[in-house]
């Protein structure tokens, strides 16, 4: 009983945000006409009324800002829909691209941390596959000890760089869209409100991957306890 109200417990802190998150999102993504354009268009929009040397592009895999490559993409459904999700979610991803012009050093560094954390997660999951075989090979149990605290110290870096740079989400949504979305009057005030919701559930989107691979790690943790 204890365990499983634990386990309810820990799915709730892991999985909580995104629900959160997915919820906001899609509460205020219903196309309506008063807004400026679709997200595509308002993004492209800001591009050019920042000064931003970046590009524009519809992609199938979320919403996101590229430094290497200096484009903006924007989900199917944020690109070409006008409503109040697609604007704000198109501001929060041209703040990334604002914060790349200006220099804004944190971004540089996830950059390379998500990097990092892209092969070092794959590696984890090579190092606990391999555990049984290591350990089959070696008949020692401290080989198969030392495989799992090396895939979970691998994948745990995506889950570390994920909370490290949330600082940047925050920067991207309330110190870069917000004040572009204010300085414009592009919302009326009750839109403001729900802007703000929108660009809290944009940065708590890391989180969501943060805390869902710490899940995941502890999955791998209770498969070798047992």
């Amino acid at each position: 009983m204890h365990f499983l109200v634990l386990l309810l417990l820990l799915i709730a802190i892991f999985y909580g945000p995104s629900v959160w998150a997915s919820r906001i999102l899609k509460k205020h993504s219903i196309a309506v006409d008063k807004y400026p354009g679709t997200g595509g268009e308002f993004a492209q929009h800001l591009i050019k009324q920042l000064g931003l040397n970046v590009s524009l592009e519809e992609t199938n895999l979320g919403d996101h800002y590229v430094p290497q490559e200096k484009v903006v993409r924007l989900s199917t459904e944020n690109f070409n829909t006008r409503s109040l999700t697609a604007v704000v979610v198109a501001a929060h991803e041209v703040g990334h691209a604002l914060q790349d012009h200006l220099n804004y050093r944190p971004l540089s560094v996830r950059t390379q941390l998500a990097t990092i954390a892209y092969h070092a997660e794959r590696v984890g999951a090579i190092f606990m596959y391999a555990i049984p075989i290591v350990a089959g090979i070696t008949r020692a149990p401290t080989s198969g000890l030392i495989m799992l605290l090396l895939g979970l110290a691998t994948m745990s870096i995506s889950s570390v760089m994920h909370l490290i740079t949330l600082p940047v989400e925050f920067d991207a949504s309330f110190k870069r869209a917000l004040p572009v979305l204010k300085a414009g009057n592009y919302l009326d005030k009750q839109d403001m409100v729900n802007a703000r919701k929108i660009l809290l559930a944009a940065a708590l989107t890391y989180v969501a991957q943060s805390l869902s691979g710490l899940f995941n790690i502890w999955r791998w943790i209770t498969i070798f306890k047992r």
